[in-house]
């Protein structure tokens, strides 16, 4: 097995720079990496934390952890690393990291002379970020390495017997901070004992959203002062609900924004062209009285956590495709959450379904019985958005955990 995955790696690097030329994904993907090495040079012979994220979500975990070992531990220089361009892309320009750039790919060739290069002092990963080459680098030189935010399902590859050579990779890890008790036993099937539950750091991230001003004044003329669902993050499938809703059902006094997860102009035009009552694009909001307007559409990014803070309920996109996209963030405002079916791979989620702060929707009808009743019902929607907030507060904790256990070995 681990002869067909440096293959596979090997393949990978010869066949993405040609899928390059058809996908701008990719084409990111592929020349992005053509920077790393440079970019590291600049920390040979640092000491250097090393944190290394799949892609956006992740990073937010990691996050608390950086910003708490930024102030703890000033003489240290910060590598962020990224697998996605979706992450890297955005949090290129991390004021607190030195260093931001793609992980390269898990060949033994690149592993080597990257963690030679940087040579960490800490190497934090997390949630499920496994590469076998980098991790047995890391192991061979000794080099302290945490999984962070980690969570484990049966059906990986850990667990089952052709997936030896993915079990020794967990060997580079000194310690395991895991989300749930689930993840622990199962760790514990395969023979580790340096596994602790710390829970996930991104409820400390999301918590200190409550200290920052979150209000914008564009989303206050708009909403003036009126019931207003947030859609977040949204695909084309979930787009689709909105729009029958907002056409057939909705009245005059309630309003929407859309934030989609797709920007493209294309897109948003379709989405806006569907629509047939009053909206504006908030890139042409300019001179415009945001008040006369029913619907907003947000055809930016990095605005979406504030404008959560205006909601009276929120839609969180991906539960209808491809899977859901953050609910923390409208969560930790005490708002009711409706989101997708495809929801099971996220404890947060499946929790808050359970305790029912969260109300998981699988089709038109569903969701258009459900938008009136958090409507015309304001007991309910303050009890099902206190639910979200309570259970945020209950799970503060696991970044002081984590920054406790690293002091001790640093």
């Amino acid at each position: 097995m681990k002869l067909l995955y440096d293959f596979t790696v090997f393949l990978a690097s010869l066949l993405l720079p040609v899928a390059a030329i058809f996908n701008k994904k990719i084409k990111f993907f592929v020349a992005g990496r053509k920077e790393t090495f440079s970019k590291i040079s600049e920390l040979k012979n640092k000491r250097t934390l090393w944190f290394h994220a799949a892609s956006l979500g992740e990073f937010e975990q990691a996050r608390p952890i950086i910003e708490s070992l930024k102030k703890k531990c000033p003489g240290y220089k910060i590598l962020v690393t990224f697998f996605s361009p979706s992450g890297y892309e955005i949090r290129k320009k991390y004021d607190l990291a030195d260093v931001v750039c793609y992980l390269p790919l898990d060949s033994k060739l690149n592993t080597k002379k990257f963690v030679e290069i940087v040579n960490p002092t800490l190497a934090v990963f997390i949630k499920y970020e496994f590469w076998p080459n980098v991790l047995t680098v890391l192991k061979k030189k000794e080099i302290p390495t945490i999984l962070v935010s980690g969570i484990f399902r049966e059906e990986q590859i850990f667990f089952k017997y052709y997936g030896g050579f993915m079990r020794n990779s967990l060997k580079a890890f000194h310690h395991f901070f895991m989300q749930d008790e689930n993840s622990k036993q199962l760790l514990s099937t395969i023979h580790f004992q340096n596994v602790s539950i710390a829970g996930d750091t991104r409820f400390d991230r999301v918590s200190e959203i409550l200290e920052q001003d979150n209000s914008l004044d564009f989303i206050k003329e708009f909403k003036d002062n009126t019931y207003t669902v947030v859609a977040g993050s949204t695909w084309q499938e979930d787009e689709a609900l909105f729009v029958n809703y907002i056409n057939n059902i909705a009245s005059e006094d309630e309003k929407f924004i859309i934030a989609p997860h797709n920007i493209k102009k294309n897109s948003i035009l379709e989405i806006q062209k569907s629509i047939h009552k009053k909206s504006v694009l908030f890139s042409e909001k300019s001179n415009k009285n945001l008040k006369e307007y029913q619907v907003f559409i947000i055809d930016t990014i990095g605005l979406l956590t504030q404008i959560y803070s205006a909601a009276d309920a929120a839609y969180v996109g991906g539960g209808l495709k491809t899977g859901l996209h953050n609910i923390l963030e409208p969560a930790v405002f005490g708002i009711p959450i409706v989101i997708g079916p495809k929801y099971q791979k996220f404890k947060e989620a499946v929790d808050l379904v359970n305790l029912r702060g969260c109300i998981s929707i699988e089709h038109q009808e569903e969701f258009t019985s459900l938008l009136q009743k958090l409507k015309n019902e304001p007991s309910y929607r303050k009890s099902t958005g206190d639910t979200n907030a309570k259970y945020i507060q209950e799970n503060l904790g696991a970044t002081q955990s984590i920054i406790k256990w690293v002091e001790q070995k640093m």
